[in-house]
């Protein structure tokens, strides 16, 4: 069973602006990398439509949308109570439509997954995981993960698990989520005190009558591959596989990386690389092969973002690059042409992406170590785990 590729040109309509950070080149600059790869070529390429105000709703409250929709048409005009109008968030012609395929495509994708015409299923461009209910947040205007997960839910599903490996809480899909059982979501990221959006704590573990559908990894400003995937391996697997869900939604923003302009973490494409690999694990191992991805944020437009999501594309198309693969030349050509720059030869930074197991032993005073047992005391005994064992 291929895998699909939800995409269309149109998806890099979602910009935020010239001078933006979300900029729309580095999801074009990765699918042409990976199509020059020939990674694009394992999946079914699927065009996205834009999701309705009803099928939006699903999730945003209906005035919210409408103020999105009025504001599109309005663009030099803001609504700050709608979050829209900021530096984070400005307004932009045809946003409403802009983000509504955003939607659509990862909606599309989990739709595939969850009825069955493909095991995995990726929308590189969505990933806009801090939309609110009725705020836009963190360069997002509709929350994609979410209403992938609402549609799932409303069609069936009973355990949908969300993992987050973006360097900034994901804050929008918890909130929707904090008090559904139905739904675990788990976020790595780095911690609140460093970095927006200023949540994302260990004791944040979910509602009423929900309790233990969230966890949350709260790692300290540096964290580089061994620390981050220590993290990851001492927490995830363990909850993921406490709670048994039949699919795993997945959220890959790689401004994790050491070169991210707006974040303090310290990864390299080989760590992330890593941290793709593990989901993967994951979704063989708990969710029986079903696997909804998106892409996320990522500020290192050129050297980074590019690479690594290209990694994820083929780990999804179920066919993973060596990391020494050599970029292709044209791809090189394009990278220079609008960075003005040289561009990265190989697909890999030279990291070792290794770790330690949490299983060889702690040391109480090193602040990963305490970031990763803070959030096994809060969540493992609301899933009957020991967070000693």
């Amino acid at each position: 069973m291929r895998p699909t590729l939800a995409w269309s040109d149109a998806l890099t309509e979602y910009n935020l602006g010239p001078h933006h950070p979300l900029a729309p080149i580095r999801v074009a600059l990765t699918i042409q990398l990976a199509r020059e790869l020939g990674i694009l070529d394992r999946f079914d390429i699927v065009e996205p439509t834009a999701l309705t105000v009803d099928e939006l709703a699903a999730v945003h409250e209906p005035y919210y949308i409408a103020g999105v929709q009025e504001l599109s048409e309005h663009p030099y005009e803001s609504d700050l109570a709608l979050g829209l109008g900021t530096g984070d968030n400005p307004v932009f012609a045809g946003m409403h439509d802009a983000s509504a395929l955003v939607a659509g495509a990862t909606v599309e994708a989990a739709r595939r997954v969850w009825i069955g015409e493909a095991k995995r299923a990726i929308n590189i461009a969505g990933g806009l995981h801090h939309a609110m209910p009725s705020t836009a947040s963190g360069f997002c205007v509709y929350n994609d993960p979410a209403l992938a997960i609402r549609w799932m839910l409303d069609n069936g599903a009973e355990r949908i698990a969300y993992v987050d490996v973006d360097a900034h809480h994901g804050d929008g899909v918890q909130a929707i989520f904090y008090d559904e059982p139905r739904v675990l979501t788990v976020s790595i990221h780095e911690g609140p005190l460093t970095l927006f959006p200023g949540t994302g704590y260990p004791d944040e573990t979910g509602g009423p009558g929900a309790e233990g559908s969230a966890a949350n990894i709260a790692l300290p400003p540096g964290t580089t591959d061994a620390g981050w995937l220590r993290a990851f391996h001492a927490v995830v697997p363990h909850v993921v596989a406490a709670f048994g869900p039949q699919v795993i939604v997945s959220q890959h923003g790689c401004d994790s990386h050491a070169y991210d302009p707006l974040t303090n973490l310290a990864l390299s494409i080989d760590g992330q690389r890593a941290s793709y690999l593990a989901v993967e694990q994951l979704v063989e191992a708990h969710a029986d092969g079903r696997w909804v991805a998106t892409g996320g944020g990522g500020y290192a437009l050129y050297s980074v973002v590019p690479r690594v999501w290209t990694h994820l594309l083929a780990i999804v198309s179920g066919h993973p690059l060596a990391p020494e693969t050599t970029t292709p030349p044209d791809w090189r050509k394009q990278v220079e042409r609008v960075s003005g720059g040289p561009a990265d030869v190989t697909m890999t930074d030279g990291g070792p992406g290794e770790f330690t197991p949490w299983e060889a032993g702690i040391n109480p005073d090193h602040p990963i170590d305490r970031a990763i047992q803070a959030t096994r005391n809060a969540v493992f005994p609301l899933h009957g785990l020991d967070p000693n064992g």
